[in-house]
């Protein structure tokens, strides 16, 4: 997507400014050990008290051979310490250099990694797994900056300016749970057509298109700042405005997999999802996907747990929720993508967009397997004109209205307005217990 023009949302001072800022680096005295872990605990408990966001900038080789015990409590103090701060202010993690050992697992519990490119993070280093597994590495090939950003999915943002990427981020995120992300108004006319939307879906069954194009028509300005754009690319999450207030994206990417979701872009989307809940952003999501990517190593993986998160996700979140269909919405994928069982607020399908259990050619394969070639084709044709069209949803109350693709900024502006004074009450509880 577009980079971004940053400037502050607030009066009271920029979200840098306002934040405690942690420097674990090669300039800091006594950096690892110990007294890394009482700064990353100091600085947790200063952001707590200020109800401020922590940033913490991190360069470690973890705990010396030669140090103590207490240096490894030290780490895990700063763990739990972390761990307090979790939903209730952002922490936004940097790394500029090696983070290795036990200090590495700190970054696992931060909102969002961003790194630079020359950085490195892993729990275990090259000579560790040589010796363990005989498999040789190179730092970089075992947890660099690109690693993280296409693999294992801990790097939101990699950057050569990680200090801009923080300020990026700290524009769009308020200082805690208690506050909502301000409000700012770019000029862009909450009542503007969109009319490129118009034929930006193909005709073609199986053609795609880039779901990014999508949302940048919509949004304030086509300013969106993307979040794990490299990680499980088949689901596009980031950060814009709608009539200047924040929303957390969501959307299906149909470049990448046709859209279908697996375990990766389940864990993206929850733990995405989770984070606007947190922090009062309001979600949009747009949904064009044929189902669950099928696959024996992904269900001995964990299919149904790690799809299950998504659904718990949407489920548990509070904030207003927008959701757009935009072409197909089948099977399990519809049910996790914010529908309306879901507790979906505002549901809103184009017109030529399918909703159904699955395809109408995978359907008459099912309900009619000995079917001619010829007869095959036009009980498909019949399948989409009384099951896949978005009436039949609408006709159940599963779709709030149906709308035509230049209308969609319009409508969600509008939407997002209403909706801006929703409260929703959770149940008394200790904590959640989700599908982790």
């Amino acid at each position: 997507m577009r980079s971004r023009a940053r400037g502050s949302t607030a009066s009271t001072g920029s979200g840098v400014e306002r934040a405690v800022r942690v420097v674990l680096g090669p300039d800091q005295r006594d950096r690892s050990g110990r007294h890394g872990g009482d700064a990353v605990v100091d600085g947790a408990q200063r952001a707590v008290a200020r109800q401020v966001p922590l940033v913490v900038v991190i360069e470690s080789a973890g705990t010396d051979a030669d140090e103590r015990v207490d240096a490894l409590d030290a780490w895990g103090r700063g763990a739990w310490a972390l761990a307090r701060c979790s939903g209730g202010v952002p922490v936004i993690a940097v790394v500029s250099g090696p983070v290795v050992s036990g200090c590495a697992l700190l970054l696992g519990l931060t909102d969002l990694v961003v790194m630079a490119p020359s950085a490195v993070a892993f729990v275990s280093g090259p000579e560790a797994v040589s010796r363990f597994t005989g498999v040789r590495t190179t730092g970089q090939q075992l947890g660099g900056a690109a690693v993280h950003a296409t693999m294992s999915g801990l790097c939101a943002v990699e950057s050569d300016d990680p200090e801009a990427v923080v300020a990026d981020l700290l524009e769009f995120l308020p200082d805690n749970c208690d506050e909502e992300p301000a409000v700012r108004w770019a000029g862009d006319p909450p009542e503007r057509l969109v009319d490129e939307l118009s034929g930006v879906v193909p005709s073609g069954e199986r053609a795609s298109y880039d779901v990014r194009d999508v949302v940048e028509a919509i949004v304030d300005d086509a300013d969106v700042l993307e979040l794990w754009p490299h990680w499980a690319g088949q689901l596009v999450t980031g950060l814009a405005r709608l009539n200047g207030r924040v929303v957390g994206i969501v959307a299906n990417q149909p470049r990448v997999l046709a859209g279908t979701l697996d375990i990766s872009a389940s864990q993206k989307g929850a733990r995405f999802v989770r984070l606007c809940d947190a922090f009062n952003l309001p979600i949009l999501t747009l949904v064009d996907t044929p189902g669950f990517l099928p696959g024996k190593d992904l269900e001995w993986r964990g299919m149904i747990r790690h799809g299950a998160e998504l659904a718990f996700a949407y489920a548990e979140a509070t904030v207003p929720r927008l959701c757009v269909i935009l072409r197909k919405a089948f099977g399990g994928a519809y049910i996790v993508m914010d529908s309306k069982g879901l507790g979906n607020d505002v549901c809103l399908a184009w017109p030529t967009s399918e909703i159904a259990v699955m395809g109408a050619s995978g359907a008459v394969q099912i309900l009619h397997r000995r079917a001619s070639t010829d007869d095959r084709a036009a009980m498909e044709e019949q399948y989409r004109r009384d099951f896949l069209t978005p009436w039949a949803a609408a006709e159940r109350g599963l779709v709030d209205a149906v709308i035509a693709p230049n209308d969609t900024r319009r409508v969600l502006c509008r939407s997002l307005e209403a909706l801006a004074s929703k409260r929703e009450e959770l149940p008394g509880r200790k904590h959640e217990q989700g599908p982790l």
